[in-house]
Protein backbone atom coordinates (compact mmCIF):
# COMPACT_ATOMS: atom_id res chain seq x y z
CA UNK A 1 0.00 0.00 0.00
CA UNK A 2 1.17 3.56 -0.99
CA UNK A 3 1.20 6.11 1.78
CA UNK A 4 0.92 9.84 0.87
CA UNK A 5 4.03 11.38 -0.12
CA UNK A 6 6.20 14.15 2.98
CA UNK A 7 5.70 17.49 2.43
CA UNK A 8 6.92 20.14 5.01
CA UNK A 9 4.60 22.30 6.05
CA UNK A 10 5.81 25.73 6.86
CA UNK A 11 2.00 27.18 7.88
CA UNK A 12 2.21 25.10 11.12
CA UNK A 13 5.93 25.00 11.31
CA UNK A 14 8.15 27.08 13.68
CA UNK A 15 11.77 26.68 11.80
CA UNK A 16 11.55 25.27 8.51
CA UNK A 17 8.20 23.26 8.38
CA UNK A 18 10.08 19.73 9.31
CA UNK A 19 8.24 18.73 12.73
CA UNK A 20 5.27 19.85 11.23
CA UNK A 21 5.17 18.13 8.15
CA UNK A 22 5.97 14.98 10.39
CA UNK A 23 3.47 15.47 12.83
CA UNK A 24 1.00 15.77 10.17
CA UNK A 25 2.40 12.74 8.15
CA UNK A 26 2.25 10.60 11.57
CA UNK A 27 -0.21 12.21 13.63
CA UNK A 28 2.00 12.76 16.77
CA UNK A 29 1.97 16.24 18.00
CA UNK A 30 4.49 18.50 16.60
CA UNK A 31 5.59 19.94 20.14
CA UNK A 32 6.65 16.43 21.03
CA UNK A 33 8.71 15.50 17.91
CA UNK A 34 10.28 19.15 18.07
CA UNK A 35 10.80 18.60 22.25
CA UNK A 36 12.30 15.06 21.21
CA UNK A 37 14.52 16.37 18.48
CA UNK A 38 16.22 18.57 20.89
CA UNK A 39 16.58 15.95 23.36
CA UNK A 40 17.96 13.70 21.18
CA UNK A 41 20.34 16.82 19.60
CA UNK A 42 21.48 17.27 23.27
CA UNK A 43 22.08 14.21 24.52
CA UNK A 44 25.05 13.79 22.21
CA UNK A 45 23.38 13.45 17.80
CA UNK A 46 24.83 17.02 17.58
CA UNK A 47 25.92 16.59 14.18
CA UNK A 48 23.51 14.26 12.95
CA UNK A 49 20.60 15.63 14.04
CA UNK A 50 21.12 18.57 12.54
CA UNK A 51 22.15 16.66 9.05
CA UNK A 52 19.09 14.77 9.03
CA UNK A 53 16.43 17.64 9.64
CA UNK A 54 17.80 19.41 6.52
CA UNK A 55 17.76 16.36 4.42
CA UNK A 56 13.90 16.38 5.89
CA UNK A 57 13.27 19.87 4.68
CA UNK A 58 14.81 18.79 1.17
CA UNK A 59 13.14 15.66 0.88
CA UNK A 60 9.60 17.71 1.85
CA UNK A 61 10.26 20.61 -0.40
CA UNK A 62 6.81 20.70 -2.59
CA UNK A 63 7.95 19.77 -5.81
CA UNK A 64 8.68 22.49 -8.33
CA UNK A 65 9.49 25.28 -5.76
CA UNK A 66 13.06 26.82 -5.46
CA UNK A 67 15.45 26.64 -2.59
CA UNK A 68 14.67 30.51 -2.20
CA UNK A 69 11.19 31.46 -2.27
CA UNK A 70 10.06 34.61 -4.38
CA UNK A 71 9.87 37.56 -2.16
CA UNK A 72 6.07 38.15 -1.69
CA UNK A 73 4.55 41.52 -3.24
CA UNK A 74 3.30 43.92 -0.46
CA UNK A 75 1.72 46.70 -1.87
CA UNK A 76 1.66 48.06 -5.77
CA UNK A 77 4.69 47.74 -8.72
CA UNK A 78 6.49 50.44 -8.93
CA UNK A 79 4.60 51.18 -12.54
CA UNK A 80 1.37 51.38 -10.27
CA UNK A 81 2.81 53.79 -8.15
CA UNK A 82 3.75 56.06 -10.95
CA UNK A 83 0.59 55.68 -12.34
CA UNK A 84 -1.12 56.69 -8.93
CA UNK A 85 1.39 59.58 -8.37
CA UNK A 86 0.87 61.00 -11.58
CA UNK A 87 -3.19 60.87 -11.12
CA UNK A 88 -2.47 62.39 -7.51
CA UNK A 89 -0.42 65.11 -9.25
CA UNK A 90 -3.12 65.89 -11.90
CA UNK A 91 -5.34 66.15 -9.54
CA UNK A 92 -3.64 68.55 -6.90
CA UNK A 93 -3.04 70.88 -10.16
CA UNK A 94 -6.44 71.02 -10.58
CA UNK A 95 -7.42 71.56 -7.07
CA UNK A 96 -4.57 74.84 -7.39
CA UNK A 97 -6.18 76.04 -10.57
CA UNK A 98 -9.36 76.16 -9.16
CA UNK A 99 -8.39 77.68 -5.82
CA UNK A 100 -5.71 80.27 -7.43
CA UNK A 101 -8.35 81.39 -10.07
CA UNK A 102 -10.50 84.14 -10.33
CA UNK A 103 -13.23 83.06 -8.78
CA UNK A 104 -14.73 85.76 -6.66
CA UNK A 105 -17.45 83.93 -5.17
CA UNK A 106 -15.33 81.30 -3.76
CA UNK A 107 -12.96 84.51 -2.47
CA UNK A 108 -15.92 85.86 -0.96
CA UNK A 109 -16.70 82.66 1.22
CA UNK A 110 -13.22 82.68 2.23
CA UNK A 111 -13.61 86.11 3.46
CA UNK A 112 -16.98 85.51 5.53
CA UNK A 113 -15.03 82.60 7.09
CA UNK A 114 -12.47 84.76 7.99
Amino acid sequence: MRGKKFEIDRANGKVLGVCAGLAKQTGVDPTLLRIGLVVVTVLGLFPWTLIAYGVAYLVGRPEGRAMRAAPARHGPSREEARERMRALDLRMQAIETHVTSANSRLAREIEELR
